[in-house]
C-alpha cells in the first residue's frame, strides 16, 4: 500500500536542499574569490625618512612621517654654530699651545713640521674632550660625562684641526704662530666643520658638543 502523498513535506525537503546548495556554492565562491586575489605590483620607492608612531592605545597602526632635510633652518644654524664654537675653543687650547711650545720653548727639539702638527692635532682633540667633560660634569657624574665626551663627533674635530694646521703651514711655511695668522686659523677651523655639524644636528639631532 502506497504511503499518502505529503506535499508539505516534499516542498520543505526541496527548500532545504536548495538552501544547502546555495550555501555551498556561495561559500565556495567567496573562498575562491579570496584565494585568487593577487597582490598589486610595487609602485616604486619614495625617498623619505619613515618613523613608526604608536598611538596611546598601543595599537598596530603605523603613522608615516616624512622629514625633509634642508639647509635653511636658521635655528639649527645657530645651534650648530654654538656647538662648533665650543669645539673650536677646546681644540685651539691644545693645538695652539703645542705649536707655541715648540716655537718658543722646545726650539731645538729637532721635530719636523709634520710631527709637530700631528702632535698639535692630537693634543687639540684631547683638550676638546677634557673641556667637554668638565662642562658635562655639571649635568652628570664625571664617569658618564667622560663617556659622552668621548662619543662626540671625531669627524668634526679632525676636520677642524686639519683646517687650522693646513692654513698655518700655507701662510707661514711651518708650525708657527703670528699675531695675524691665528685669527685666520681660527676662522678656517670654525667654518670647515660647521656645515657638517649643521647636517648632523638637523638630520640626527646630534651635536659635536
Amino acid at each position: 500500500m502506497l504511503a499518502p502523498f505529503n506535499a508539505e513535506h516534499v516542498i520543505l525537503e526541496s527548500l532545504t536542499e536548495n538552501l544547502l546548495l546555495s550555501e555551498y556554492f556561495f561559500g565556495f565562491s567567496i573562498v575562491r574569490a579570496i584565494t585568487t586575489i593577487e597582490k598589486p605590483e610595487s609602485l616604486g620607492y619614495i625617498m623619505a625618512e619613515v618613523a613608526e608612531v604608536k598611538s596611546c592605545c598601543d595599537t598596530d597602526e603605523v603613522t608615516t612621517i616624512t622629514m625633509d632635510f634642508n639647509w635653511s633652518d636658521r635655528e639649527v644654524w645657530g645651534k650648530s654654530a654654538y656647538n662648533t664654537m665650543w669645539c673650536l675653543i677646546g681644540c685651539s687650547i691644545g693645538d695652539l699651545g703645542t705649536i707655541a711650545a715648540f716655537q718658543f720653548v722646545f726650539t731645538d727639539s729637532g721635530w719636523s713640521t709634520m710631527n709637530i702638527m700631528m702632535l698639535a692635532m692630537f693634543n687639540g682633540i684631547m683638550t676638546s674632550i677634557i673641556l667637554e667633560t668638565i662642562i658635562l660634569s655639571k649635568q652628570m657624574i664625571l664617569k658618564e660625562a667622560f663617556k659622552v665626551a668621548i662619543g662626540m663627533s671625531l669627524i668634526s674635530m679632525i676636520g677642524m684641526e686639519a683646517a687650522m694646521n693646513i692654513v698655518d703651514y700655507l701662510l707661514t711655511g711651518g708650525a708657527m704662530l703670528t699675531w695675524w695668522v691665528i685669527p685666520i686659523m681660527l676662522f678656517a677651523g670654525f667654518i670647515t666643520p660647521w656645515p657638517y655639524n649643521y647636517w648632523r644636528l638637523k638630520k640626527y639631532g646630534k651635536a659635536c658638543h
